[in-house]
């Protein structure tokens, strides 16, 4: 196989896998979403995230107005919720704990996204 065949393969491989969540400069972690007509996609993995302070960096991508919404999934009180119009970007800025969370559009038909897998935050 030639080097030009390996390394298209190689990226295309590559394209579809989410990256690790970076802080930013005031050490929260940020989370990128898509939404689109009735599901999310996340720029970064939300597999394996640990307690703390998080921003979910939502952008409309489904041409009419949605939602965000997320809350603590054990105990449903609302960690935050807005509507955003078409190509809007907003960000929830939440505190993530042991409980976990989960997220949705209330206006666009979505299933509930749920984090219930968090780890305890690494003492310094």
């Amino acid at each position: 196989m030639s080097i030009r065949k390996t390394l298209a393969l190689f990226i295309l491989a590559t394209v579809g896998f989410a990256g690790t969540p970076q802080k930013n400069s005031e050490g929260v972690t940020v989370i990128h979403l898509g939404e689109y007509n009735g599901y999310f996609e996340a720029k970064e993995t939300v597999a394996g995230l640990k307690a703390g302070e998080y921003e979910f960096v939502v952008t409309n991508k489904a041409n009419k107005l949605v939602g965000f919404q997320i809350q603590n999934y054990k105990t449903p009180a609302r960690l935050d919720m807005f509507p955003l119009e078409s190509g809007e970007t907003r960000t929830a800025r939440v505190t993530v704990t042991k409980d976990g969370v989960r997220f949705r559009c209330p206006i666009n038909p979505t299933p509930w996204y749920d984090l219930d897998v968090i780890s305890p935050a690494k003492s310094s």
